[in-house]
């Protein structure tokens, strides 16, 4: 049986780590470099680090926060936001990363996800899609959650997995930060559309939402979440041990 992973997301603003509703109204949260070595010691199977702000000023990601981090974790190491060329996916990678995830670079260059997996191999490479309903369809949203690109998410998403993409975070806009659970509709069509894991994101507010995630949908492979860890509303470790009585096999 796969072990279901479970993965707290730092998303990063000016070298804090900040939280919002719907991808809007953030706040301030932590230092990234604690809450790593936290979360690094106390049952993260792996660690995402999103500089949230990056695409939408038209930057290239900050190094030394992520540099600091890398240093403080032991456990894979996830790292988004303005990647936009084969460069920085070299770049972020000497940072300490293990994998690299794109989501409006992609958008802009199709053949990025491409040229990155045939450097650096498929395993590397992570497609984040920022996915919302826009009259009942699925679409793909870039800068943060800010611009609709019109595209629709299955078709997008498949796209970027033909092409390289050996991982899918799926983040719901809908349920982001409302944790009333994951969006189970949205996360069983991409399931249904790749062969690579998926890990969900967006809309965990308690336990039995993850329970509720890998019972009903099995095919997921992750499960990632930010306040409710931050703000130690649910312990890994804790959660990890009821998943297992569920029969969901996990690593403790």
């Amino acid at each position: 049986m796969i072990t279901k992973r479970i993965i707290p997301c730092l998303d990063v603003k000016n070298g804090r780590v900040v939280k919002g509703v719907n991808f809007k109204n953030v706040n301030d949260v932590s230092s990234p470099v604690e809450l790593a070595k936290y979360y690094s010691a106390n049952g993260a199977d792996e660690l995402v680090f999103y500089d949230i702000s990056a695409s939408v000023e038209e930057r290239s990601l900050f190094t030394d926060i992520l540099c600091e981090t890398a240093k403080s974790v032991f456990i894979p190491l996830t790292v988004g936001g303005g990647i936009n060329t084969v460069a920085d996916f070299d770049r972020v990678l000497k940072c300490g990363a293990d994998k690299v995830s794109v989501n409006s670079g992609a958008i802009k260059n199709p053949n990025l996800v491409y040229e990155a997996a045939k450097l650096y191999g498929n395993q590397c490479v992570v497609i984040s899609a920022d996915v919302k309903r826009v009259d009942g369809v699925f679409r793909v949203f870039a800068k943060g959650g800010r611009e609709n690109t019109g595209m629709e998410a299955i078709f997008w998403i498949k796209r970027c997995v033909d092409n390289g993409a050996g991982e899918v975070v799926l983040n719901s806009i809908d349920t982001d930060g409302v944790k009333k659970g994951f969006d189970l509709e949205m996360l069983d069509a991409v399931c249904n559309a790749v062969s690579v894991p998926v890990i969900a994101s967006g809309g965990a507010g308690c336990i039995d939402d993850f329970k509720e995630l890998f019972l009903k949908l099995p095919k997921v492979d992750a499960g990632l979440a930010a306040s409710i860890f931050h703000f130690k509303e649910v312990e890994i470790n804790k959660l990890k041990e009821e998943l297992r009585a569920c029969g969901i096999s996990v690593r403790l």
